[in-house]
């Protein structure tokens, strides 16, 4: 690496990785290209692709619709992965809860934006939106409002207020936009940009114990623990495919505590059966590996990689500028590290990159209107990626100073 010394990587971390990464065919097969980009979607352990070959050659079936053994079988499986989604996200009173299977995290926000949220409001409730965090988490309100409105019923949007320089939320200045008439807070657990702990704990102090929490959970969810028993939120919505399952798969977890029972409207149809056995592959895979390990690995690897890029001067690193160096007492970059060149555009950039085999996202990152307005490069990590592909990089992004 140049001109850098990184941090060191713990030895028993490095050894339990490099088993882990062995499981993942797409990666071992291509050892010359490290890839970069699991923000956008995760790679699949052999498990799961195990998972969906036993599924599709054993029991494909439909769920719910007939009484043969395969068609018993695909029920059995559907319901069993709901109830393994609640344990995965540490619920202890399952029984109080709800879980619904979705696409992903956009239908799933969808759905609750257009089938809960519209009998839950009044006219001149409020609704907190993060309108700097991904658009799949500011629309669906958005268009909530917009419906009720056309009913008569008006909702005040009020824009989730953000810490300058870092992305964080401003929870202070939250709590003192907050009223009583703030019933719905749309947050974000990790920032999909800045990689930040958007700390949702302050959220609930912030706006009171009345108020549902909706969280997206799209880079939590498979990268780090998430505990609903800890978290005071009403709604978890996460997507499968950046778990470790296969895409087209998501879920909503309910509390089913704050407001009425949610119930996705219209007709059930078929559920995408083999999505679920995927999804259960991939959560049973994550809790045999650890996911506090897989957190631990991805910071330590995000901390490497802030450290090294701290000294280059060609780059803007987006995010908290406290958390770079690797022994900073506020590192929470969970796994994702946004930069910019200051002389080479971003998609430039992506392509440079691509040519020394590194594949990156490189564009706005379905960033909302009060984001940032100019594109990126994000670097988001999973646990098959190693310090030599950090250490790479960083001499390549060095090389272009």
């Amino acid at each position: 690496m140049t001109a850098v010394t990184a941090p060191a990587i713990r030895e028993d971390l490095r050894q339990w990785q490099q088993a882990l990464r062995a499981q993942f065919p797409i990666v071992t097969g291509h050892p010359e290209l490290a890839y970069l980009d699991s923000a956008a979607t995760a790679q699949k352990p052999q498990a799961v692709l195990d998972a969906v070959q036993t599924y599709l050659t054993t029991s494909n079936a439909n769920a719910a619709r007939g009484t043969y053994t395969w068609a018993n079988r695909t029920t059995e499986l559907v319901e069993r992965t709901r109830e393994r989604v609640a344990r995965f996200l540490g619920d202890h009173q399952p029984e109080r809860s709800a879980v619904h299977f979705t696409s992903g995290t956009t239908e799933g926000l969808r759905t609750i934006a257009r089938d809960w949220l519209p009998e839950f409001l009044r006219d001149g409730d409020e609704i907190v939106v993060p309108e700097a965090d991904h658009q799949a988490n500011i629309g669906p309100w958005r268009e909530a409002q917009r419906l009720l409105a056309r009913e008569g019923v008006r909702v005040r949007v009020v824009p989730m207020p953000y810490q300058s320089g870092s992305g964080d939320y401003d929870h202070r200045a939250l709590a003192e936009r907050a009223g009583p008439r703030t019933r719905f807070v749309a947050t974000t657990h990790v920032h999909h940009v800045y990689g930040g702990d958007m700390n949702v704990q302050r959220i609930r102090r912030a706006v009171g114990p009345d108020a549902v929490i909706c969280l997206d959970a799209a880079q939590s969810v498979g990268h780090l623990p998430v505990s609903v028993a800890e978290l005071d939120v009403d709604f978890v919505v996460f997507s499968g495919h950046k778990a470790l399952a296969l895409p087209g798969t998501g879920a909503v977890w309910a509390r089913q505590e704050r407001g009425p029972a949610f119930t996705p409207g219209g007709w059930s149809g078929t559920p995408n059966t083999v999505g679920i056995a995927s999804l259960e592959a991939a959560l049973d895979w994550l809790d045999a590996a650890g996911v506090e390990r897989v957190e631990r690995w991805t910071v330590a690897l995000a901390a490497r990689l802030t450290e090294g890029l701290r000294h280059l001067d060609a780059y803007e690193i987006l995010g908290c500028p406290l958390s770079l160096a690797a022994d900073s007492t506020v590192q929470r970059r969970r796994g994702i590290v946004t930069l910019r060149h200051r002389a080479i555009d971003s998609g430039d950039l992506g392509f440079i990159l691509f040519s020394h085999g590194f594949m990156v996202r490189s564009d706005n990152h379905c960033q909302g209107d009060a984001g940032e307005k100019t594109g990126s490069v994000r670097v988001s990590l999973h646990v098959y990626n190693t310090v030599e592909e950090i250490d790479r990089l960083l001499s390549v992004l060095a090389s272009l100073q």
